[in-house]
């Protein structure tokens, strides 16, 4: 629960920092446009905060290598939840003091099952 708490925090960075972006300079880029970038940026600061954090127990090519090794389902599930909480609720690329806190318990709860049961299954965690 604790990883997933990780992954988030890491995919949020990218992808809402995305939006925000977007949002603040009114760049007139397509809503799938935006969301698209914004997933692709939450999948590299998530493996790069992923990175950092699995530094303290190993070296640094060696949490790059675990980190590229997470679950890329569990990654995207929880970018692409995040995403369609805010498409649907505010028509997408728009981030509002209401909304946030829905995309990211949606991108939390999202990769739930598949992690469980890759740890059951398989015996090991996604991250």
């Amino acid at each position: 629960m604790r990883n997933t708490g990780w992954c988030l925090a890491g995919c949020a960075i990218g992808d809402l920092g995305t939006i925000y972006y977007f949002q603040v300079t009114g760049i007139p880029w397509p809503v799938w446009a935006i969301m698209s970038l914004a997933i692709v940026n939450g999948l590299i600061t998530s493996i790069a905060l992923e990175t950092i954090i699995l530094t303290r127990q190993m070296a640094l090519r060696a949490a790059f290598k675990t980190a590229i090794g997470m679950s890329l389902i569990s990654m995207v599930s929880m970018e692409a939840a995040m995403n369609l909480v805010d498409v649907a609720l505010t028509g997408g690329a728009v981030l509002t003091w209401w909304v946030v806190p829905l995309m990211l318990v949606a991108g939390y709860v999202t990769p739930l099952p598949y992690n469980y049961w890759r740890l059951k299954a398989h015996g090991k965690a996604c991250h």
